[in-house]
């Protein structure tokens, strides 16, 4: 069967599918059932463990205290005699290396014993350290191939969950994972480390406003949007196995034009597959609450509630995992690239952030009192003063070369990183830096202090053209890309949070004030100081519009439009010391992510490029010449009987076939001289400014040539099919 028959079988065998089966009798077992299910959860803990070894556990994870290690050995227990009632045969220590995804090693609970049967074994130094051979990961030179020792350690903040199959179950234990040096060879270490330094931070701002005590976390609610598409056109595209992405693919005659998707009745096969979906993450844990179609035909969204960023970011690496494995059940692949298809809308992974405690509450909601809104100021202009002064930090947190193909686009906020407000908030924030009067309006909370004006609350319309936009109670970053962990954009927002506290602490310890009563005055200058010199990252408008781009320019905002340009700021000095300042990241681990995500930048596009020529010469050219073929012998046919033909279609064709060979050539030219480049930033740069114009160049030759080539003859799906049809 050749490609075209492939992509015709396929057409065949989805337009014969049968009705969805269902998996479950939901009237047996609702879904509201199986809630954490498969989580060795605080009640669960509370059930099976001595009180005091739950009560010493329990103060671990609310406080983010130390550990105490002669609990170790019931928890272990207590967790294994849970996880094989369950039916878990296996263990497995959960990490994020630096690849983004995640990773686990898998041993049996059971060890032979000396009667010829097997006895079960986990204790609690098992529990909270492995030692994985974790050669392999990429660690930005942290250490060499050769040393395979790494640690991965027990985040006890993060629960342990069963993870099933129809096999067995194995139980996953959420660790971080570290070098025998100590140092950080993944994503979540770094988070927790930055979750500790915002905490200590907050904590000097709060004790100002008598809301300290409680341990103060960053939370997080990614928004995933994501596609799907029948496997049997994946299958029939090496392009979007390989990269994620369609290289090749004529827009349909049909897009988006008429935003008929958006939010529009979700098809059976799809909802029988988020239903199923939500089922296996409730049985996690993970508390996902809305989905819908999004706006490009194909695309859908999933948004969770908010948790702790640490078990956000864990549970944002399962909904991934659950979406893909899911799918497959309903003859379905998952796409979370960022653009897998070209001219339709993209995926983001919209990164809702805030922060509070038990004690002080969401520190981004405005409150119902004087001291609530006084200290909600200095933690809104916390937020502008950090976004402004490391806007390239933030947008270098978001760069990949998939990102690039979203970022800018006509659904995603351009590469310029700045704030969304609101009018009312902005015109309030600006009266106090001013001393301009302002007029209260029926939704607005005083601050209770004569210098500060009403603040007002839920106010304005949300700005989906935004990079940062206030949305009420938080901040919702919307350039990260919907492959992307929120880990590293969590570390960045949780340090320049803490470093821009760190300073306001500073001020409010100077100003000899001991209690909320008294710090009207410092709240005003603060207010005042962040307004002056960072009112310039407020942006309230058309974040897509071109005006906004020359605006930013003139306002000296940086755009950093492709990853080869962001990425650098990861190791830029000023950075290096923010990580180092706040325990977050030392000068080696922050050198060591630069390293590994060029690296990562350069590979993706190696592998497509590879992917283009590869393309070409085994699918595009052999069914642009058999058409070529056939349309010059219909020619002489016709000359023969006396007709004079057209040759226009023909030698159009002819055309793009020489065009395409002649670039594709000159791609692989490129990519000899790129061999010889060994200098990573200049790598990037060679990539970004040569290999991909021309790789774009062939693809518009391609797609140009998919309008000619007859329809039977074309050998792959196209984005009418793939799009469109369930």
């Amino acid at each position: 069967m050749n490609a075209n028959q492939t992509r015709q079988a396929a057409i065949a065998a989805i337009a014969t599918n049968d009705a969805v089966a269902s998996q479950f009798d939901y009237t047996q077992q609702p879904t509201s059932s199986v809630w954490g299910d498969n989580v060795f959860s605080v009640a669960e803990m509370a059930e099976r463990l001595p009180k005091n070894v739950y009560r010493s556990l329990k103060k671990t994870i609310a406080d983010g205290g130390t550990l105490d290690l002669t609990v170790a050995d019931a928890v272990a227990e207590a967790m294994k005699t849970w996880a094989i009632e369950r039916g878990a045969t296996h263990y497995a220590h959960v990490f994020y290396p630096l690849t983004g995804l995640t990773a686990e090693k898998h041993d049996s609970f059971f060890d032979p014993d000396t009667s010829g049967g097997t006895i079960s074994g986990f204790e609690g130094k098992t529990l909270i350290q492995g030692e994985p051979d974790g050669s392999s990961f990429p660690s930005g030179g942290i250490r060499q191939t050769f040393e395979a020792r790494g640690y991965t350690i027990w985040d006890v903040t993060s629960p342990a969950y069963i993870m099933e199959n129809p096999n067995g179950a194995t139980l996953c234990i959420p660790t971080a994972f570290v070098s025998w040096t100590g140092e950080a060879l993944d994503k979540k270490t770094p988070v927790l480390r930055s979750m500790q330094a915002l905490n200590e931070q907050a904590q000097r701002v709060l004790r100002f406003f008598d809301t300290a005590g409680a341990f103060v976390s960053s939370t997080a609610g990614a928004e995933q949007e994501y596609f799907l598409v029948d496997k049997r056109f994946y299958y029939s595209r090496p392009d979007l196995m390989a990269s994620g992405r369609t290289l090749f693919g004529a827009p349909p005659p049909k897009g988006q034009e008429f935003d008929d998707h958006y939010f529009g009745a979700i098809h059976d096969r799809v909802l029988a597959c988020m239903f199923d979906v939500e089922r296996e993450l409730f049985k996690l844990g993970i508390p996902a609450k809305t989905r819908h179609n999004e706006v490009a035909p194909g695309q859908y969204e999933l948004a969770p509630v908010f948790e702790f960023s640490n078990i956000a970011t864990d549970h944002q690496q399962l909904i991934m995992t659950t979406l893909r494995k899911v799918a497959e059940k309903y003859g379905l692949i998952c796409l979370m690239h960022e653009k897998p298809f070209a001219g339709v809308n993209g995926s983001g992974k919209h990164l809702n952030y805030s922060m509070g405690s038990s004690i002080a509450g969401n520190l981004f909601d405005p409150g119902d009192t004087p001291a609530e809104n006084a200290q909600f100021l200095v933690f809104c202009s916390a937020m502008i003063q950090s976004v402004f002064r490391w806007s390239k930090l933030l947008r270098a947190a978001v760069a990949s070369a998939s990102n690039d193909h979203r970022l800018g686009a006509n659904e995603a906020p351009p590469a310029i990183l700045s704030i969304f407000l609101g009018d009312e908030l902005t015109q309030a924030i600006e009266a106090i830096a001013t001393g301009s009067p302002v007029t209260a309006k029926q939704d607005t909370l005083s601050v209770g202090v004569d210098v500060l004006p009403p603040i007002p609350k839920h106010s304005g319309d949300r700005n989906r053209t935004s990079p940062m936009a206030f949305t009420g109670n938080r901040f919702e970053f919307r350039a990260v890309g919907s492959s992307m962990s929120i880990a590293g954009p969590l570390v960045v927002l949780n340090t320049i949070m803490a470093e821009s506290l760190s300073e306001f602490a500073d001020k409010l310890e100077a100003s000899g004030a001991s209690s909320v009563g008294e710090v009207g005055s410092v709240v005003e200058s603060i207010v005042k100081d962040v307004w002056t010199g960072c009112s310039a990252v407020v942006f309230n408008g058309d974040g897509y519009s071109d005006n906004w781009h020359a605006e930013a320019e003139k306002r000296g905002l940086p755009n950093l439009k492709t990853a080869a340009d962001a990425l650098p700021q990861i190791k830029a000095p000023e950075a290096v010391e923010l990580f180092k300042k706040f325990s977050v990241l030392s000068e080696r681990e922050v050198h060591s992510r630069y390293d590994v995500y060029a690296e990562q930048y350069i590979a993706s596009v190696n592998v497509e490029s590879n992917l283009v020529v590869e393309m070409v010469r085994t699918l595009i050219f052999p069914a642009a010449v058999r058409y070529q073929g056939e349309l010059a012998q219909s020619l002489a046919n016709l000359k023969a009987i006396g007709i004079e033909p057209d040759h226009k279609t023909v030698d159009k064709i002819t055309d793009l076939i020489k065009n395409i060979q002649d670039v594709t050539e000159g791609l692989e030219t490129l990519k000899a001289k790129e061999a010889e480049i060994t200098d990573v930033e200049e790598h990037c740069t060679f990539v970004k400014d040569e290999i991909l114009p021309v790789m774009l160049t062939i693809r518009e030759y391609v797609d140009t040539l998919e309008g000619y080539v007859a329809d039977d003859l074309w050998p792959l799906p196209t984005y009418q099919e793939m799009l469109y049809i369930r």
